[in-house]
């Protein structure tokens, strides 16, 4: 055995690594990007769209375009001032390859290039050029008769430092790699034009999935009225432009599509301590919170300060304009933050000194500067007194929807204690009578399957693994929890058995650490009915448990729709799809096809092999990269409104897989 003084010896001075140049970032990408699944490589688009949004804010651009191409190479150009290209003092090389190829180094640290950006550490560009097969830069100097390229290969090796391209044809240093610049169509004077491949090696997929950045620079045109985003997406041939006028009232209103706006949109903005802060809010007859909050143009999506200070102003400024009109008495209790949230709609945007803005992480999704939290404050309570004066209607449609959310979170109180006071939300230890349990109880092995119907719930008891996997049938439709309150769904006899079983508790008493299952699965027959009655569990979920979603713990299980079987062979199908590329093949010739009509069909040793088993299983986890987006969608198919949801119907039918069996 090793003594201390062996294992001290064995670690000399030659156990220290220096990473130079990008060499960190490549060795550690998350802590620059977050992941190196699809967030991070779309992380890596981000970045460069953002440089050119910090030229569009300082009033240099006003025009910026992303281009997916075919050989997976992204392009993103502006019409800003370009990138500085001119020899740096002490560096001996140009500023644009520091840019490129140095961490921190960059125009945001207090020089005259930016007072507001959302660069922070000058690491943007770098990184993308550091988990890139390759890369190249363009910048357009016209009236210097200029148009400068920088080329970069294998991580940040400048291969063509500063190559003049005014000849008609430019040509590429990189082998292999297709040109896909359009100088021709983007006339501008001036601008910096980006491309770069990312790397197979750092990232599990180069499929974009461009529908994110339909929605990311839809927000960016909201954020920045004036300013032309367009997409251009060679792989499918969709072309996209947006451009508004109105902002983020503009934005607001997008938000609210599709639901019934109580009153006018309040609008506040002002400077204040070198906090620039704009707000737009508006109540609808949901009942569900939709408040997105941005610094520097970027999403925070897990808040700061100034959300809180928002929230803040929102509750003084309500609540004291109802006592002084006597809508909350004085024996009343003040409206709580929970009553404020119901139906409400808002947009929170700051901008700050470059200098000063400090984020949490690399990835930015939460503001954490103090000095925001009272500038917002003060804007919002000071505007939303004034609205309210000059507005006393839309103040009374206000706060009588507090007043409704107020009684409603008191009445699902009182339901909850007289539903669920010996249950195991309270510890008392009593479990549905439906639910089989499993034996396991560390919460991180265990899974609980939402099985529709008591038949398939009698094969899944069978089937299941009883140490890890709990089993609860559900039968029937549930309720359609987009139109309903909190009082509804715990008095509902099917929700109330699936709250108890997962354990959180639900509204203001969920708290994810008493969660009981690692996994949630919803489990339904592949077909239509199936279908809808996964989405009303999901719409469950998604309104009243999101945390549950949040913390990845929600799954879909994918059970086959036919099983072909020939000789003493057999395979499953989840789809028509797989079902008809199966026919073409030499095996599909002398095959029969059996079709499951529900998971009540299949035996135990099918469900077991084909959906339950973890080592053959397949899982769709639940993730929502949009909430936003995600809103709108529910709000659409789940809601009260029909000619919304039949105009989704009519555009996505072409996207559908219907089963008309």
């Amino acid at each position: 055995m090793a003594t201390a003084i062996d294992k001290i010896s064995s670690y000399t001075a030659e156990d220290i690594q220096v990473l130079e140049g990008l060499d960190p970032v490549r060795k550690r990408p998350g802590m620059y990007i977050g992941s190196t699944d699809l967030r991070g490589l779309q992380h890596l688009v981000t970045e460069i769209v953002n440089n050119s949004m910090d030229e569009a804010i300082a009033g240099y651009a006003n025009h910026v375009r992303v281009e997916f191409r075919k050989d997976n190479s992204v392009v993103v150009y502006d019409n800003g001032r370009g990138i500085p290209y001119g020899i740096k003092k002490g560096y001996n090389v140009s500023a644009l390859e520091l840019a490129f190829t140095r961490l921190h180094a960059g125009g945001k640290f207090g020089g005259a290039g930016y007072k507001v950006s959302s660069g922070l550490h000058g690491v943007g560009a770098s990184v993308v050029n550091a988990l890139s097969d390759w890369c190249r830069v363009v910048v357009l100097n016209k009236p210097k008769k200029e148009i400068k390229i920088q080329e970069y290969e294998k991580g940040a090796d400048v291969i063509h430092k500063l190559a003049d391209l005014n000849s008609e044809k430019p040509k590429s240093q990189i082998k292999g790699a297709e040109w896909g610049i359009d100088l021709e169509s983007w006339d501008y004077d001036t601008g910096t034009i980006v491309q770069f491949m990312p790397s197979t090696k750092t990232f599990e997929t180069l499929d974009f999935k461009s529908p994110f950045f339909l929605r990311q620079l839809k927000e960016y045109a909201f954020l920045t009225k004036g300013i032309r985003f367009e997409l251009v997406d060679e792989h499918d041939g969709s072309h996209y432009n947006y451009y508004f006028e109105g902002g983020i009232k503009t934005y607001l209103k997008a938000l609210n599509k599709n639901k019934k706006p109580l009153h006018e949109v309040f609008y506040a903005s002002r400077e204040i301590d070198g906090v620039m802060v704009e707000v737009a809010m508006q109540y609808n007859d949901s009942f569900v919170e939709n408040v997105v909050a941005f610094a520097n143009h970027l999403k925070n999506i897990e808040g700061g300060t100034h959300l809180t200070g928002f929230r803040t102003a929102l509750t003084k400024a309500i609540n004291d304009y109802g006592r002084k009109k006597e809508w909350l008495k004085e024996k009343d209790a003040n409206l709580s933050g929970e009553d404020l949230r119901e139906g409400l709609t808002a947009v929170i945007s700051v901008y700050l000194n470059s200098e000063d803005i400090q984020f949490e992480g690399q990835t930015k999704a939460k503001l954490g500067n103090s000095s925001v939290r009272p500038a917002v404050e003060t804007v919002v309570k000071d505007g939303l007194e004034a609205f309210f004066e000059e507005n006393p209607r839309d103040a009374q449609a206000v706060i009588e929807k507090n007043l409704l959310a107020m009684k409603a979170r008191v009445a699902a109180k009182a339901a909850r204690e007289t539903v669920i006071r010996k249950s195991a939300l309270e510890g008392g230890g009593v479990l549905p009578g439906k639910l089989a349990d499993c034996a396991s109880k560390v919460r991180e092995d265990t899974e609980l399957y939402i099985v529709e119907g008591d038949s398939a719930g009698g094969s899944a008891i069978a089937a299941r693994d009883r140490k890890i996997q709990a089993i609860l049938p559900v039968f029937g439709k549930v309720l359609n929890t987009e139109r309903a309150r909190l009082d509804k769904v715990v008095e509902s006899q099917k929700f109330r058995d699936l709250i108890i079983a997962i354990g959180t508790g639900i509204g203001e008493q969920f708290e994810i650490a008493r969660l009981r299952y690692g996994k949630l699965i919803l489990m339904s027959d592949a077909d239509v009915d199936g279908s809808h009655i996964m989405t009303l569990n999901l719409t469950f979920f998604f309104r009243h448990m999101p945390g549950l979603i949040d913390g990845g713990h929600v799954y879909l299980a994918v059970p086959p729709l036919y099983k072909a079987t020939w000789g003493k062979s057999k395979k499953y199908l989840f789809d028509d799809g797989e079902r008809e590329a199966f026919l073409k093949t030499p095996e599909g010739k002398n095959v029969i096809i059996q079709r499951f009509k529900g998971l009540g069909e299949m035996n135990a040793e099918e469900l077991w092999e084909t959906t339950m088993n973890p080592e053959t299983r397949k899982l769709k986890q639940i993730t929502v990269e949009d909430a936003g987006f995600a809103d709108e969608v529910f709000t659409t198919l789940m809601g009260d409104e029909v000619p919304p949801r039949r105009k989704f119907i009519q555009t996505h039918a072409k996207q559908a897989n219907i089963d008309i069996a």
